[in-house]
């Protein structure tokens, strides 16, 4: 019997999605070395020292059906610049999160994550038929909680101490989600502002 989360490739006019593998290793360094993202303390971008762990927890998630991650492809170049995943899976309840999500720094506010975004949504709403997709990110990512926001998520709300960083530091989490009946409405949001950026 299939599983209700298998491994898929989503494709758009700018991205593909693939199902990530220990085989990206090299080309995720590169993309993470564009920027030197690792250094963002509040993001979970894997330096090249951590790059073995950030996939054993991928992958091992994925093993237990709450994960399924995703390399993200350039169109144009063939190149990997990010990658996301489908985490904190809940399939009796029929919820998603999308997280873990980064992208080489020349390619941010470049339309490449509301394609990305689009995709995934698509996906969860109108092939798995989730009833909620959630978005999590830190408090101090300021830039991430407005790109939630113009996606036309809604904030829930705020997890305070809701995790303690590698470097001891505590982070309040903030949590949106999008739920299915909202969803003809974000997927027409969406196809405006991509169809402005084309």
């Amino acid at each position: 019997m299939k599983k209700w989360l298998s491994p898929v490739t989503l494709e758009g006019n700018l991205v593909q999605l693939i199902p990530l593998s220990r085989s990206h290793k090299k080309e995720l360094l590169e993309a993470t070395s564009d920027g030197e993202l690792w250094n963002l303390w509040f993001t979970s971008v894997p330096s090249q020292e951590k790059m073995d762990i950030y996939l054993d927890f991928a992958f091992s998630e994925q093993e237990a059906n709450r994960a399924l991650p995703f390399a993200i492809i350039d169109k144009k170049t063939g190149k990997i610049i990010g990658s996301t995943r489908f985490c904190n899976v809940v399939e009796s309840n029929k919820r998603v999160e999308i997280g873990y999500t980064w992208y080489s720094k020349s390619y941010q506010r470049t339309g490449i994550n509301t394609e990305c975004k689009y995709l995934l949504l698509q996906y969860a709403f109108e092939k798995l038929e989730c009833i909620a997709v959630e978005f999590r990110t830190s408090w101090h990512n300021q830039a991430s909680r407005k790109a939630i926001a113009r996606l036309g998520a809604k904030q829930d709300g705020i997890l305070r101490n809701h995790q303690i960083a590698s470097n001891g530091t505590l982070r309040d989490t903030v949590v949106f989600s999008i739920i299915n009946i909202e969803w003809q409405g974000v997927k027409k949001l969406l196809d405006f502002e991509m169809s402005r950026k084309r």
